[in-house]
């Protein structure tokens, strides 16, 4: 199993920056992805940045060019620095990673609030 603990949310104004990181524990060596989704109040989780150990990555295009995804050469933190926040950015971001075969693993999740 993967245990993943997210840090790094809170509150900022619009234009502000805030950097997510999640920390990941037990089965590391086998994960093979790692990324974030959000989920704001009434609506869907959805995909925001993803990288592979590989080093790929991709972002959601609402994100693009303001949020960058990295990961520690151990494969076992994943950050989002976020730039340029707006106040559509406001939700419960969640960590996860992948392995092959076995389910996804999911942080609890930390929140972002963007005031206007």
């Amino acid at each position: 199993q993967v245990q993943l603990v997210e840090f790094g949310g809170g509150l900022v104004q619009a234009g502000g920056s805030l950097k997510l990181s999640c920390e990941a524990s037990g089965s590391i060596f086998s994960i093979n992805r790692m990324g974030w989704y959000r989920q704001a109040p009434g609506k869907e989780r959805d995909l925001v940045a993803a990288i592979t150990r590989g080093g790929s990555f991709n972002y959601a295009d609402s994100v693009k060019g303001r949020f960058t995804i990295s990961i520690n050469p151990a494969i076992d933190t994943v950050y989002l620095q976020m730039n340029s926040l707006k106040p559509e950015d406001t939700a419960v971001y969640y960590c996860y990673a992948d392995r092959p075969w076995e389910p996804r693993s999911w942080g609890r999740g930390t929140q972002v609030t963007v005031s206007s």
